[in-house]
């Protein structure tokens, strides 16, 4: 049935989106899941109407629930460590009331706390005074600002933008060349993705290149949901066009002729930067029909996300722009065989396309030389509040985390862990800081995972059972339902944590909990169910004395 409807949305095609069409409908009314709007949008796009509802009611920012929220408190890791949305719930309650207060994770305000989202602007750290200010008179201060600190020289992916002539100028002479050149580059070069499963790029493209079929698109997964990363909001806000050249270039080399950037609805100014952006190339004529004479078409477009995590997952990130419900997809067949409409399809994460020009102008092996030979090139941290200079970092992957950590100043509070990667990340007790090193190896090795390399930082006095019992809320919320290990795994997960918080007499059987973990890892569809049982692990293994009144000894 999916590869129908597949198909009956590549006839609308990405320029009359039927996802976009959902996100439009709730923006005005707060919600798209209401009768009328759900029937006729069914019969136009062929979908029929439990179809369509199926795909509307999934989406936070779609779903009846949804409608007639004002202002949304975030809710994700680094601002529940930061320990501050209590009280910015409780100074919300003096302007609104307690059902026009939703939540919504994450904003990629890590670096502050006190986040929240108002009048489709985002806010953090906001006095009360502020506050009140904002709520009367709609003036308030949502400029984003934390550090930006390169330890490369020179830098690459935090270097200033020269301007588009001498920007897109490694763009420009590529056309012109044989795209096996091209190809050898960035083999060469060892560019792994950065989105946090760490797959070798020209293995990627060439798939994508060499499958059938004329029609091909290329996607950038802008759904940075990672509580505690904010790397690919500060690219697509800072350093826009860094991530538009590396599409354009995989177009190129993919032959495709469409760009497609699904930006999270948590970062509204990353979508209108991005399209303003898109719009200077166009002025530039660097996109559009015959780019620069060279018979090369590509055009370039944004599709805001619309509330779910999941998206952050290539597969239903596809299904998503499709206008179905965003579930994720079995593989075999990968994204570069039938990816958006069932199409080849190129899909990777802001960072990645960002490091492609540094390849273009550096060369694949001087590129190499930067890192590891197994993880090659820069990398970009993100540092929660709880660090002296909280903001972005960019490394050589290889530098230890110490040097890092050293570089923000170190910690501002006393922290017993650090997590990093999302909440799918593993959690690292401070002891272990120093054994690591900023590479997807280092972390393996030591039963952690890099990821996307987002830090959310855990406070001493912040109990380690509370945030395994996050972790498994987390998942439970966020999971697309379509396989029963993260589904029901992830609910009774929290539902054993709940009681054994609640119930001093009750005690979590280990062999219960080892048993639910190994089956979430094991059979889960994704990595959000597959990945979850990595930190809890961690956090069991590595905090069992604190942890020891809750289980069976």
């Amino acid at each position: 049935m999916s590869k129908n409807l597949s198909a009956l949305s590549f006839r609308k095609g990405t320029e009359k989106n039927v996802f976009e069409r959902m996100v439009d409908a709730a923006d005005k009314d707060g919600t798209a899941e209401k009768p009328g709007f759900v029937h006729a949008l069914g019969e136009e796009s062929l979908f029929g109407d439990a179809i369509t509802l199926g795909a509307v009611s999934f989406y936070d920012f779609l779903k009846k629930e949804n409608e007639g929220k004002k202002v949304f408190v975030c809710n994700g890791s680094a601002c529940l460590c930061a320990g501050t949305q209590t009280k910015l719930h409780h100074d919300l309650e003096k302007s609104f009331r307690s059902d026009e207060i939703g939540h919504i994770c994450c904003l990629g305000r890590c670096h502050q706390g006190g986040a929240f989202q108002y009048q489709g602007k985002n806010y953090s750290g906001q006095p009360h005074e502020a506050l009140d200010s904002l709520f009367k008179t709609g003036a308030g201060d949502a400029e984003d600002r934390y550090a930006v600190v390169s330890h490369l020289q020179p830098p690459q992916l935090t270097a200033p933008f020269p301007g588009i002539d001498e920007y897109y100028a490694p763009f420009s002479e590529l056309l012109g060349k044989d795209r096996d050149v091209v190809l050898a580059e960035l083999k060469e070069s060892g560019l792994r993705g950065r989105g946090g499963a760490g797959f070798p790029l020209h293995f990627k493209w060439q798939s994508c290149r060499t499958a059938e079929g004329k029609v091909k698109y290329v996607v950038c997964n802008a759904d940075e949901g990672d509580p505690g990363a904010y790397i690919d909001k500060y690219l697509m806000e800072k350093q826009p066009h860094s991530v538009l050249l590396g599409m354009m270039v995989a177009g190129w080399f993919a032959g495709a002729e469409t760009g497609v950037l699904y930006i999270r609805a948590e970062y509204p100014d990353s979508v209108t930067i991005i399209d303003a952006a898109i719009a200077d190339l166009h002025k530039a004529g660097l996109l559009g029909k015959d780019i620069l004479g060279s018979g090369f078409n590509f055009a370039l477009k944004t599709i805001k996300g619309a509330g779910a995590y999941i998206c952050g997952e290539e597969t239903a990130l596809l299904a998503s722009i499709e206008g179905q419900r965003p579930e994720v997809r079995v593989r075999p067949p990968f994204p570069t065989i039938e990816g958006l409409f069932r199409k080849p399809t190129i899909v990777n994460n802001v960072e990645t396309f960002a490091n492609i020009r540094a390849i273009l102008t550096l060369g694949g092996k001087a590129y190499a030389a930067i890192g590891t030979p197994q993880s090659s090139g820069p990398k970009l941290l993100s540092l929660d509040s709880h660090f002296v200079n909280p903001g972005i970092y960019e490394v050589a992957m290889g530098t230890p985390l110490q040097t890092v950590i050293d570089l923000a100043g170190g910690f501002k509070t006393d922290i017993k862990a650090i997590q990093v990667g999302g909440p799918l990340g593993g959690i690292v007790p401070v002891s272990h800081i120093d054994q690591l090193t900023v590479d997807f190896e280092s972390f393996k090795k030591a039963g952690f995972l890099l990821g996307h390399a987002g830090v959310v930082s855990i406070p001493a006095s912040f109990p380690m059972i509370e945030y395994i019992q996050h972790l498994f809320q987390f998942t439970s919320d966020e999971s697309c339902g379509k396989c029963f290990p993260c589904r029901l795994g992830s609910t009774r997960g929290k539902e054993l944590i709940a009681k054994a918080r609640s119930d001093s007499s009750y005690k979590i059987d280990t062999t219960l909990i080892n048993d639910l973990l190994d089956t979430m890892e094991q059979t889960s569809l994704c990595a959000l169910g597959g990945g979850v049982p990595l930190p809890i692990k961690n956090a069991l293994q590595h905090f069992g004395e604190e942890l020891k009144p809750y289980f069976k000894a």
